[in-house]
């Protein structure tokens, strides 16, 4: 007698995911625990604006609506704050999802993606999900991008090159002198790409607005965030500023819709509210002064930031760190063998963490 054929709901499942996401290393998010003070996600301690908010709570009455696809108020209104041309601005899901849609627009599978390391995790994450080739480069002794190596690192398989200033998760920069250098050199087939996530708490004058240098060097895109010091982390808006043809391409990978109408509505309303929300930006830094010089007196080493952190490189203590913090009621966020980095917040919860990491021995 035949068997009679299993029905395809109770066949064993034979589906093949792509082998290589079996090492694709995950993002990692700063942890939420109750109770405890969350200094691990450079979130801004503030919320939006009042004005921001109704502008939010307008746009929630059409949420029954698409959003415009290509963001065309905002990029009009990021045309006119930065005196660039529409053409040559993108706006997406927050930076993070702009990265992955550069890697996917200039690489073909096997072409080589330079960034320095330790630097943003989504860049290998991006790369590998692209199938291009990661190239990491090593940060210098002072935690800071090692210009002349990841020049170095540059071969006619690459096609692009992060450059992320503030660095990310070290709060390091790379100054006018240095990096104008590096860009005279870069091949002008190979995209540099500045990631300024961190840009508006830059103090030092010194240190070079990416979009002036976009104007001077055609192979330069910048990325920037209403994430951070605009405190939209959670509406996920950010926008690139590059080669018209780059941001052409670069639609062409977007996901369609996928810049929502409140994050577009709430990114205009927070720069009509600019100089308002860049009086937190300073207030922040007078903090990440404080909490600098404290660590420092307490006998850690602080590398110099320019970032809303600070970064303590503890090395193989690091784990041991982010335990001692958490059980002193504050959420750090540690990179198992290389350092600590925690947030810039309100005094009060800054004035925790000091004293958490005054009683680390």
């Amino acid at each position: 007698m035949s068997s009679t054929p299993q029905s395809p709901a109770n066949q064993q499942a034979e589906l093949h995911t792509r082998a290589d996401l079996a090492s694709l290393p995950a993002y990692v998010a700063g942890r939420t625990v109750p109770g405890a003070v969350k200094l691990a996600s450079n979130e801004t301690p503030h919320g939006p604006l009042p004005s921001v908010a109704q502008a939010i709570a307008d746009a929630a009455a059409e949420v029954n609506r698409y959003p415009d696809m290509v963001s065309t108020a905002l990029t009009e209104r990021l045309s006119a704050e930065l005196d660039v041309p529409t053409e040559r601005i993108t706006v997406g899901c927050g930076s993070v999802a702009l990265c992955q849609q550069l890697v996917q627009a200039m690489c073909a599978p096997g072409e080589e993606v330079v960034y320095a390391w330790r630097s943003f995790e989504a860049y290998p994450i991006a790369t590998q999900i692209a199938n291009a080739a990661a190239v990491p480069v090593p940060l210098d002794e002072t935690h800071a991008h090692d210009l002349d190596a990841m020049l170095a690192a540059i071969t006619p398989a690459t096609r692009l090159v992060f450059v992320c200033n503030p660095n990310n998760p070290t709060g390091t920069v790379v100054r006018r002198e240095a990096l104008t250098r590096f860009l005279d050199a870069v091949p002008p087939n190979v995209l540099v790409v500045l990631d300024e996530a961190y840009r508006e708490f830059v103090a030092d004058p010194d240190v070079p607005d990416g979009i002036e240098l976009g104007r001077r060097y055609p192979n330069v895109l910048v990325l920037r965030t209403f994430s951070k010091a605009y405190g939209l982390a959670g509406l996920r808006v950010g926008y690139g500023v590059g080669p018209a043809d780059v941001i052409t391409a670069l639609r062409k990978v977007y996901v369609p819709f996928s810049t929502n109408a409140l994050a577009q509505r709430a990114a205009i309303a927070s720069l009509d509210a600019s100089d308002e929300l860049l009086e937190r930006c300073s207030a922040i830094v007078a903090e990440r002064t404080r909490v600098a010089d404290g660590l420092r007196d307490a006998g850690f080493e602080v590398p110099e930031t320019q970032a809303n952190f600070v970064w303590l490189p503890l090395g193989e203590r690091t784990l041991e760190f982010t335990e001692h913090a958490l059980e002193h009621k504050v959420v750090v966020r540690g990179f198992a063998g290389d350092g600590v980095r925690v947030t810039i917040s309100a005094p009060e919860e800054n004035d925790l963490f000091l004293a958490a990491a005054r009683a680390f021995r």
